[in-house]
């Protein structure tokens, strides 16, 4: 004891030091995109919100003025709780003794730190006031989105002072500090929520606040609103501090980021966003969106925006929101049938189909009869999706996904033909990458490289692709099909000149959400249009918005680049007057024709090469 006192800084000098630990944000280019301040705007104890005060000691430390920095009553309170519920709900640490972790250890799981943590919880005990030592933690422990101290994380989450912030706000900013990065409300509103519904009933059982209290604040929004600007950058730059904790752990110094966003298609991005949803948009009912793009050799992401406008809500639809795609799903299925025998002259007929009582139609109520698979994909036929899906087996259709990069939960129900299993953007664009890059996986990724204030590099990217998942004549067999979408299908409007191109859209039903995902062999892009309240937009398909708005940013994002063919087919120079440029696809062999006659059982049952 006598030694690990001698050992303890003068924790004096923790509230004297206002410097806040720098993270400098870099582009791909090596210019500034944000210098951030980790821990800024110290801010004292007695101007805090009562509500907020007792949100964090219901959650941490009810005890907290009762007791000499460890408190045995709470420890065996949490012990009897984590017994009865059968696992950890409930922690025995004080908040004096998380204090003493932060100042003074790392974050080890030994006897010799725990007994250092007591000590030290004791000697601040002596040393502070109960409401400067809670001060001095308010001030220090993270809040998640790369904020150290309460007041940081209401202006970072709320766009205003802790000072200032509502009941509401206050729990969900106490519901924050047993795992910031998992209930940070940029990362998931709903768990966010949640987590702040658990703050309000241990208020109510600290007595606090009265049940009906309670129950009126858990109706109210949490109103995030964070401090932003017209760049863009804030929403990939929030990435970047959400994952430094994970690549470098808790680090008081200054730290320099280099990252994979290109600033000038990042602000073209969310420039080009804004202007679509305050025009277009406003008229028919779309009021968020989102864009990623990829470079598809790496899965590096260039840029990244999650929503319209960041200083409005910080939360990031494309990297959090988890939505039905839809038929942008529907390459996964093509692919798996490919794999299974199909090729895109093989003929399906368009029609009538029930499985087990579920009977899907197409978009326009109309059926084709006998169409091939490379019109069908086109067109986004849904009978032929479900009919496909059904004959090489949904799990299959499951696998192929995740195998390119989905790893969001997939279902193995039939209706995964049509997208209904959830994904998020960034990973649904980062799947189809194999498709620009002749088939090999990679892994979407935005930090490069992290050194810290002295120039010591701390981690280096070292791997993004983890090798070839579609074969290489199975790449050439969907740009084939992906390309004709965008010369004569659904997805006309997203057609770039000169360069080849191939991409799907999606929507969901009643118009929720709207997407297109398409890639030249310079860059893969995804966009999504829709509500965040889930409402439905007014006849917006994956065609109309979300094709347009890819069409413009690619078109910037090409402005220097040379056209070049998509992997695995044979290629010929487009005519520059050309707007669609029409993939080259060599022709079937007497085989692949003949196979494309046979007809086996299955085949036949669901209406395959021309079945009723």
């Amino acid at each position: 004891m006598v030694y690990f006192i001698s050992q303890v800084p003068d924790p004096l000098l923790a509230t004297l030091d206002d410097r806040p630990p720098n993270v400098t944000v870099l582009a791909a280019d090596g210019t500034v995109l944000a210098e951030r301040g980790l821990r800024r705007g110290h801010i004292r104890v007695d101007v805090l919100p009562d509500h907020l005060i007792k949100a964090v000691m219901a959650t941490e430390d009810r005890r907290f003025y009762h007791h000499l920095g460890i408190d045995p009553v709470g420890l065996a309170r949490a012990s009897y709780r984590n017994f009865t519920a059968g696992t950890v709900v409930q922690g025995g640490s004080t908040i004096t003794q998380q204090l003493a972790k932060n100042l003074f250890l790392k974050p080890d799981r030994t006897i010799t730190r725990k007994l250092e943590e007591l000590i030290y919880a004791v000697w601040l005990e002596q040393r502070f006031s109960k409401d400067e030592i809670l001060e001095l933690y308010l001030n220090r422990v993270y809040f998640g989105g790369g904020t150290y101290g309460v007041e940081a994380a209401a202006r970072h989450y709320f766009g205003r002072s802790a000072r200032d912030v509502s009941l509401a706000q206050s729990a969900m900013l106490a519901g924050l500090l047993k795992a910031p990065s998992r209930y940070a409300p940029t990362r998931s509103v709903r768990a966010a929520s949640t987590r702040a519904q658990v703050v309000l009933d241990n208020m109510v059982e600290a007595g606090f606040i009265t049940e009906a209290t309670a129950r009126k604040v858990a109706a109210q929004p949490l109103k995030l609103r964070a401090k932003g600007d017209d760049t863009g950058f804030p929403y990939a730059v929030d990435w970047v501090a959400e994952l430094l904790p994970e690549y470098v752990g808790e680090n008081d110094g200054a730290l320099v980021v280099n990252t994979t966003v290109d600033a000038h298609l990042q602000r073209a991005a969310q420039e080009r966003l804004r202007k679509l949803l305050d025009t277009e948009g406003r008229k028919v009912k779309a009021g968020q969106g989102a864009v990623v793009i990829l470079d598809p050799a790496s899965g590096a992401v260039m840029a990244l925006v999650g929503g319209r406008s960041y200083k409005a809500s910080p939360y990031d639809r494309a990297l959090k929101a988890l939505r039905q795609p839809g038929s942008a799903f529907k390459p996964f299925v093509y692919l798996a049938a490919l794999e299974s025998g199909y090729t895109p002259d093989s003929v399906a007929y368009d029609g009538p189909v029930n499985i087990r009582g579920w009977q899907p139609k197409n978009y326009t109520n109309k059926y084709k009869g006998k169409v091939t698979l490379r019109y069908s994909m086109a067109h986004s036929l849904n009978t032929v999706a479900v009919k496909l899906t059904s004959a090489v087996g949904p799990e299959r259709v499951a696998h192929t996904a995740r195998r390119l990069g989905v790893n969001s939960k997939l279902h193995t129900q039939p209706s995964i033909a049509l997208g209904t299993a959830e994904v998020t953007l960034l990973e649904l664009a980062g799947a189809y990458a194999p498709f620009a890059n002749g088939g090999k996986r990679v892994l979407p990724h935005v930090i490069t490289r992290i050194r810290n204030g002295e120039g010591k590099t701390l981690y280096k990217r070292r791997k993004s692709v983890t090798g070839q998942v579609v074969a290489l004549h199975n790449v050439g067999a969907m740009n084939d099909m992906l390309n004709t979408a965008l010369v004569r299908g659904t997805g006309k409007r997203a057609a770039i000149p000169k360069h080849m191109a191939g991409g799907k859209t999606g929507t969901t039903q009643n118009s929720r959400d709207a997407w297109f995902v398409g890639y030249t062999a310079h860059y893969v892009a995804g966009v999504w249009v829709g509500n965040d309240n889930g409402k439905h937009m007014k006849k917006v398909t994956g065609g109309t918005l979300p094709a347009s708005l890819w069409h413009d940013i690619m078109l910037s994002a090409h402005e220097d680049k040379r056209p070049l063919p998509l992997p695995g087919a044979h290629s010929r120079r487009p005519r520059e007057e050309t707007i669609a440029v029409r993939l080259p696809w060599p022709s079937q062999t007497a085989k692949a024709r003949d196979d494309a006659t046979e007809r086996p059982f299955y085949q036949r049952v669901f209406g395959f090469f021309g079945g009723g």
